[in-house]
């Protein structure tokens, strides 16, 4: 074989071998342009943006929640929605299967989602969550 077919043949080898990891980085970096939060904390400020990123996994886009591998309650039609402290300490510290999601989140981003459920999914709870409703449900504070 001469050197310049093997040196055709090496080019050809390495783009065969390179080429997935390439896509692979291409995809990845799609997929990192729509994350909606990086790092230890939600970076999500509306409340539809958390819901959308945090709650609608589990609780559905539409929030009617799911079954299958576990239980996921509806938040639509939801009575315990009714006294905001129940949604704001749920968020806050969790509940069975939920973990305490609002220990990402600040007082505001808490009370903006909670005040999102409570008003969307043919809920209409007309007294609004406020950060400091939500401060003083954080464990450790007063």
């Amino acid at each position: 074989m001469s050197a310049k077919r093997l040196e055709t043949l090496t080019i050809l080898v390495m783009l065969v071998l390179t080429a997935p990891a390439a896509v692979a980085q291409d995809a990845m970096r799609d997929r990192a342009e729509h994350t909606l939060s990086t790092g230890f904390k939600f970076s999500e400020q509306s409340g539809e943006a958390l819901y959308a990123n945090v709650c609608q996994a589990c609780h559905m886009p539409d929030g009617k929640g799911a079954t299958g591998a576990a239980a996921y309650p509806a938040l639509a039609g939801n009575a315990n929605l009714a006294a905001s402290s129940h949604p704001v300490a749920v968020v806050v510290n969790g509940q069975r299967g939920m973990p305490p999601v609002g220990f990402l989140m600040s007082d505001e981003q808490v009370a903006a989602v909670v005040n999102y459920v409570r008003t969307h999914f043919g809920n209409n709870y007309p007294d609004e969550v406020t950060a400091t409703d939500v401060k003083a449900v954080r464990p450790g504070k007063p």
